[in-house]
């Protein structure tokens, strides 16, 4: 394997212009000087936050402080993710975590001081005018209010904030160091440890031994460990709980769907509908078994490729190409400004010798946001391409017809905008394609998606809740309890195509978004209202696109749920994740006929 190139080998063209943020480092060195500065004008207005003209003075302050914090920080860290080794900006990107922790012990004074008036002055002030960019976080503030608590209760929870993360850094500190997985063979029958990173790779290995070793190899790892990893989770649900009765929500599951302002209905709803349309999940389980050729499919068959990696192979200025074609129907406003992202310098495209992992799209008010990619020129780069600038033009759309605290979006709309690109190019490819090998190769990728994101999540989603409920009814998480839990659930989901392996009832304990509590349903949801719009957008054209380009531009200025709703996509109801299914319904129709062309 070739060494990676320095960064200096990598054409400029291909490195985004973090000189749009800061000409220089000097510049750099003056804002954060002068951010510092505009920090000590806070304590002024201490103790002063009663009447409207005041709030608002405070408010415009922390907004210009918040901003100028938000690019000294984006700017430090997306420096020092072009090469991680280098250590100026290792050191800079910790100078900027440090002013930004510094700054937020300086600006918590702000909301419990405003939420000390009482609910008519508060709602005084969300009818005065002078005050109406910050209406909606006014509004937030009178929401919340029943769920603050008195200044020194507050300060009491805030020093018990370090043990509360306790449960979820022991299970890293378990999970990522402490526990060895033993050494199984590889597809060459040479003997090697097995990783987290390398297990999917086993499990996505032809040789079906090599998947079920390694499977089993992590299940009894885990199982040997049981009772500490069942003790780590359930002292992380007892932490929900506490919360959720200090701060008088109903539940755990109440609390946190709150900071979103999401009615329960959606997690709900999601649950239900996909039950609903679990037969389809079977069906696909059935035609895995098919075109597999196995008399039994397994839990450790669920990664291996159906069909034989095709060699797909594109340029990035073809994937460029390619997700512009896809995205047509999002109609010319998109297409120009998705051009200009191409064009002037907001994508870092190809890996060098210590640039971070991965792929994401960031930024900072009022300069344009910026793609981090680590590009190979095979499908799934052009996919990552078209998800990250997904993020972009949502950035970029809200920044520009929003205020600086208007345009932020909340997570639960985040992967809607990055999965809709993901969508259409799908689409557009599937039509383009005549192939049928790869038809196959891309209608098998989607399927994937469905069952990873929509089904796999939605089950996850399902477990939280249960494994909550129990615990509020004063049941205690013992190792049996959740084994049961989890693997009836993957019984129910899976269906009688699937062997159910017994191992997997151990998997609960493998996966680290449990310690993220209630979290995980976002990504179904952002699949299912993505998956809707692109259906609308696809069927009805001009009309839909309005409505898609509106929710784009809407930022975070109203709550996430009425975002969407005024767009055409009503999560309270289960239509959106009814869209999704049919759209994974015909998936399984186009495989059915595929898989008979190709044995015709």
């Amino acid at each position: 394997m070739s060494a990676l190139p320095k960064r200096s080998e990598i054409a400029t063209e291909h490195h985004w212009k973090l000189e749009d943020l800061f000409e220089s480092q000097a510049a750099w060195d003056q804002e954060y000087q002068e951010v510092k500065q505009l920090t000590s004008k806070m304590k002024d207005y201490q103790g002063k936050l009663k009447d409207a003209a005041t709030i608002l003075a405070c408010f415009e302050l922390e907004d210009e402080i918040s901003l100028h914090m938000e690019r000294l920080y984006v700017f430090a860290n997306m420096k020092h993710h072009e090469d991680m080794a280098d250590a100026k900006y290792q050191a800079l990107s910790d100078k900027a975590k440090k002013l930004s922790v510094e700054i937020g012990e300086q600006l918590s004074f702000v909301t419990p001081e405003i939420l000390s008036l009482s609910e008519a002055e508060l709602k005084a002030l969300i009818a005065d005018q002078s005050l109406h960019n910050y209406k909606h976080t006014l509004e937030e503030m009178l929401r919340e209010k029943p769920h603050v608590l008195s200044k020194s209760e507050e300060a009491l929870l805030a020093q018990v904030g370090n043990i509360s993360q306790a449960p979820g850094t022991i299970f890293g500190m378990l999970n990522n160091a402490d526990l060895k997985f033993p050494k199984v063979k590889n597809d060459k029958g040479e003997e090697i440890e097995l990783t987290h990173g390398r297990y999917i790779q086993f499990l996505e290995s032809r040789n079906r031994e090599v998947r079920e070793n390694a499977f089993k190899a992590v299940y009894e790892t885990y199982g040997k460990n049981k009772n500490t990893l069942a003790a780590t989770l359930n002292a992380n649900v007892s932490k929900n709980i506490f919360y959720s009765r200090v701060r008088k929500y109903p539940s755990a599951l109440d609390m946190s769907l709150s900071g979103d302002n999401i009615p329960k209905e959606v997690y709900t709803n999601l649950i239900d509908t996909i039950h609903k349309h679990l037969p389809l999940l079977h069906r696909y389980m059935e035609l895995r078994k098919k075109l597999l050729s196995l008399d039994e499919l397994h839990m450790y068959d669920l990664f291996v490729p159906l069909v034989d990696e095709l060699d797909m192979e594109m340029s990035y200025e073809e994937a460029k190409q390619m997700v512009k074609d896809g995205v047509k129907p999002l109609g010319e406003e998109y297409l120009n400004v998705l051009q200009a992202g191409y064009d002037e310098g907001w994508i870092d495209v190809y890996e060098n010798e210590g640039k971070r992992s991965g792929a994401y799209s960031w930024g900072a008010y009022g300069t344009h946001p910026y793609v981090l990619l680590n590009h190979k020129d095979n499908l799934n780069s052009m996919f990552t391409l078209a998800h990250e600038m997904g993020h972009a033009m949502h950035s970029y759309l809200s920044d520009e017809e929003q205020s600086y605290r208007n345009a932020q979006y909340t997570i639960f709309l985040a992967e809607v905008a990055s999965t809709l690109n993901e969508a259409l190019v799908m689409d557009y490819l599937l039509k383009k394609t005549t192939d049928p090998k790869e038809k196959m190769y891309l209608l098998t990728y989607y399927a994937d998606q469905f069952r990873t994101t929509v089904f796999r999540q939605t089950m996850f989603a399902e477990f939280e809740k249960l494994m909550h409920e129990q615990a509020e009814q004063g049941e205690s998480l013992t190792p049996q309890l959740l084994s049961e839990l989890y693997y009836e659930l993957n019984l129910t989901y899976h269906g009688k195509e699937m062997k159910v392996d017994q191992e997997i009832e151990m998997e609960w304990a493998r996966i680290p978004h449990f310690y993220t509590s209630f979290y995980v349903y976002k990504y179904a949801t952002g699949f299912s209202a993505a998956t809707s719009f692109a259906k609308q957008i696809l069927e009805e054209g001009e009309p839909a696109v309005e409505r898609y380009l509106g929710f784009l531009k809407s930022g975070g200025s109203d709550y996430s749920i009425n975002i969407l709703k005024e767009a055409g996509v009503d999560m309270s109801s289960p239509k959106p994740i009814e869209e999704a299914m049919s759209v994974f319904e015909e998936i399984l129709n186009e495989m059915e006929t595929t898989i008979a062309e190709l044995q015709g």
